[in-house]
């Protein structure tokens, strides 16, 4: 009897242990984000800050332009996939092609073209992001940092925030038109569908347009915003920064997903289920 009250407790405190360490890491993060938000008025809002514009313009050119070949082959092969199956499947059940391209091209805007490419700038930005400063924590550059005068979250975060949340955004448009336009030729070579009836946008609507740009918006202040926590929290040497980078990669991954959830699920409920 006491051995199974001994086990029951240590169950419990398991338990416990992994509440309470979930609740911290979410305060956590939490404060990190309200920090970098704090660090760009610091930085680039209130009167006479110093706007340190070669830190941003070097994290565009890392996140945007390093990212551009990765995204484009990924999300050009991903359309073509879809639209294969789709023509594949379509003609196998009603054998009309014609309506293909419209709900293709309503997806994408609203939902895969921002989607699919912060799942690719997770993988290879996340990554970046956490093992860069997951090694400055544990070689104590960010205590230098801190001795220094130097809010760490100022320097490491803000440029990195500002940079993905940017081109975020312009990758997205770009990945949706590169996954519409592969998906057209797929369609036109596969299967014949006629690109005049492929490529209409006339059932696009505002709202799709606007629900694609606030995905790409939260998806790129996410991805940053995980990973340098991440990156903050690397314990140790070498391993903790492996542990850091894996971590982003799981973490801003999972955060796209919730963020699309919750977006498409508060679209759908403030349309009243017309998206």
């Amino acid at each position: 009897m006491k051995l199974v009250i001994d086990s029951l407790f240590g169950r419990i405190t398991a338990i416990g242990v992994y509440v309470v360490g979930g609740v911290r890491a979410t305060f956590e993060l939490w404060m990190v984000f309200v920090g970098t938000i704090a660090g760009i008025w610091r930085m680039y809002g209130r009167r006479g800050a110093s706007r340190p514009t070669g830190a941003l313009v070097e994290q565009l050119h890392i996140i945007g332009n390093r990212s551009l070949l990765f995204i484009t082959v990924t999300i050009g092969f991903i359309g073509m996939v879809m639209i294969y199956q789709a023509c594949l499947q379509f003609s196998r059940s009603i054998g009309d092609l014609s309506q293909v391209g419209v709900q293709f091209v309503r997806l994408i805007i609203s939902d895969f073209g921002p989607t699919l490419t912060a799942m690719m700038l997770a993988t290879r930005v996340g990554a970046g992001i956490a093992a860069e400063i997951g090694s400055m924590k544990v070689t104590e550059q960010v205590d230098a940092l801190r001795m220094s005068g130097v809010l760490p979250v100022d320097y490491l975060l803000v440029p990195r925030f500002l940079a993905s949340i940017i081109m975020t955004l312009a990758l997205s448009i770009l990945g949706a038109a590169i996954m519409y336009g592969a998906g057209g030729l797929t369609a036109y070579l596969s299967f014949g569908v006629n690109p005049r009836i492929f490529f209409d946008l006339s059932f696009v609507q505002p709202r799709h347009v606007i629900l694609g740009l606030l995905k790409a918006l939260a998806y790129g202040a996410a991805i940053p915003i995980v990973s340098g926590f991440c990156g903050l929290r690397a314990r140790g040497s070498s391993e903790g920064v492996g542990w850091a980078t894996t971590a982003a990669v799981v973490g801003s991954s999972f955060a796209v997903i919730s963020l699309d959830f919750f977006l498409s699920v508060g679209a759908l409920w403030l349309l009243k289920g017309d998206l």
